[in-house]
């Protein structure tokens, strides 16, 4: 990761609102007017007693994207830390959660969000997490309360992976107990490492218990590859590199540069890019991806930044970008396809740095989306701690400072702090992104992933040569609407996050 100037942190904590102040001793105890003895007198609070809400305001207030329209971070709120009013306001929330969502996070934000444990929050951004290796979606029944669930994929070398289910199955409860809206949280993402699902049968447009259960272990400190996939179909006179990939991870870039390799060596003449599970992940990941596909000069645009109106006043006349890449984070020369044209398999589920493959390419690469309107994530966020002194800017998380972190508290923020735009200056697609191609995943033939037969692959592929596989139908009898899914029940959920921080020459 790279670091920010050492003057940067100079800079900025020169600029920080509030600056802390050491409390008043020379305080004159009243006197008990009857006993003539000093009277005890609980001490005055003070910021200090409230470390993870004063934390939030602090880190807020400065990196926040739409602090100024949030009225509680104004800088003028308060008359510093000390402000008896800033206290009250600290305490105005018991729960440090209900304080963020409450208080400080705008009304339209959908996505900044909050950890207890950073620890948790960090490995999870490595795609660490305590798991059985399921990936489904949740869809509620017509007119019910009830909802099922339905396979989309199993990780590898999971506990599922050992067990007798598969992509397409479906289930309706857990440990007996038949899933509703208001039981599903507790039941699938509770604190119960094991839990055993009640299978069903999915036929047309029916889905009928059908007795068999399945016990799922979750295995602490799993770690998932994001790269479920990658092989090169030859089809007629075409050689189709084909790639799932399920979550941006820059752990794993040297993967997928090799998974690259392995088509630029097969001689790949068309690429489909299966993001319809990606929530998303690293921007800097996103960059790598799409240079891959589309070039390596450094001198062509990928995306610009836009942060808050304080860090962009900071900033100057120096607009942040991020240009395509050459090579990995590690130095290693990237393997680039140099297409001119990419097919992007999308469901509501691909979100934040699947988007932005798809917005960072459309000013060079014809990009022919295939499946449904996209989530509708465009802006990005910081991981932040209690380490005010972080080299890569206050409170910005540095895995190599965990021993500064205050002991006493170890909650993390994950506030958007910045928008992208592609070289066309485009980004308004809170709406999502729709498809050129509308097709929606079949519960009634979910098919096999990577199989030329499975309908959103395969319509890919027919875009691609013109010719229909033997076995592919589009004729979708029970569309897959989900509502969730298991990803957005981790701690990265649907997060873009900025993994190359700010290093620029700030004029001031």
């Amino acid at each position: 990761m790279k670091k920010y100037p050492k003057y940067f942190l100079l800079f900025l904590a020169l600029a920080l609102f509030l600056t802390r102040c050491s409390n008043d001793d020379n305080i004159v105890p009243e006197v008990a007017p009857e006993t003539g003895d000093p009277e005890t007198e609980e001490p005055a609070e003070t910021a200090a007693d409230y470390p993870v809400k004063d934390f939030m305001w602090q880190a807020m207030n400065f990196w926040y994207f739409w602090q100024q329209d949030v009225p509680n971070l104004a800088d003028d709120k308060f008359d510093g830390i000390q402000d008896p009013d800033y206290i009250a306001f600290l305490a105005s929330e018991d729960n440090p959660a209900d304080f963020f969502d409450n208080q400080l996070r705008y009304v339209g934000d959908r996505f900044s969000f909050y950890s207890e444990d950073y620890v948790e929050l960090t490995q999870s951004l490595a795609g660490i997490s305590r798991s059985n290796g399921l990936e489904f979606g949740l869809v509620q029944f017509s007119n019910s309360e009830q909802i099922f669930g339905y396979v989309r994929y199993i990780v590898p070398n999971s506990d599922a992976s050992t067990k007798d289910i598969a992509r397409g199955d479906a289930f309706t409860g857990v440990d007996g107990q038949t899933l509703t809206v208001n039981n599903y949280i507790d039941l699938l993402f509770g604190e119960n490492a094991t839990y055993t699902l009640n299978m069903a049968d999915v036929t047309e447009t029916t889905i009928t218990d059908n007795g068999k259960e399945v016990a799922l272990t979750k295995i602490p400190n799993f770690a998932e590859n994001p790269i479920l996939l990658d092989t090169i179909l030859e089809v007629g006179s075409s050689k189709i590199g084909y790639l799932m990939y399920n979550a941006f991870l820059n752990e794993y870039d040297e993967d997928l540069n090799a998974a690259f390799g392995r088509f630029k060596d097969g001689g790949v003449t068309d690429l489909v890019l299966d993001l319809r599970y990606n929530p998303g992940g690293s921007v800097n990941s996103a960059r790598l991806l799409s240079s891959m596909v589309y070039t390596t000069d450094t001198t062509e645009l990928f995306i610009k930044q836009r942060w808050n109106s304080k860090i962009q006043s900071l900033l100057g006349e120096n607009q942040l970008v991020d240009n395509f890449a050459n090579t990995t984070q590690a130095g290693t020369p990237i393997n680039t396809l140099n297409l001119s044209q990419v097919y992007i398999l999308t469901t509501n589920s691909s979100a934040s740095a699947s988007e932005l493959v798809i917005n960072g390419l459309a000013p060079y690469v014809d990009v022919v989306q295939i499946g449904e309107t996209t989530t509708g994530k465009n802006e990005f966020s910081l991981t932040f701690v209690d380490d005010p002194e972080s080299p890569n800017g206050p409170w910005v998380y540095d895995p190599a400072r965990e021993d500064e972190i205050n002991p006493n508290n170890l909650w993390a923020i994950q506030p958007l702090v910045g928008r992208n735009e592609n070289a066309d200056g485009f980004f308004d697609y809170t709406e999502g992104l729709a498809p050129d191609i509308v097709l929606e995943e079949d519960m009634d033939n979910l098919g096999v992933l990577g199989d030329p037969n499975e309908p959103l692959l395969a319509r890919a592929i027919q875009e691609i040569t013109g010719m229909m596989t033997a076995k592919a139908y589009f004729a979708v009898q029970m569309p897959a609407n989900a509502f969730t899914g298991s990803q957005m029940f981790t701690p990265i959920k649907d997060n873009m996050y900025l993994d190359k921080p700010l290093d620029i020459k700030l004029s001031y």
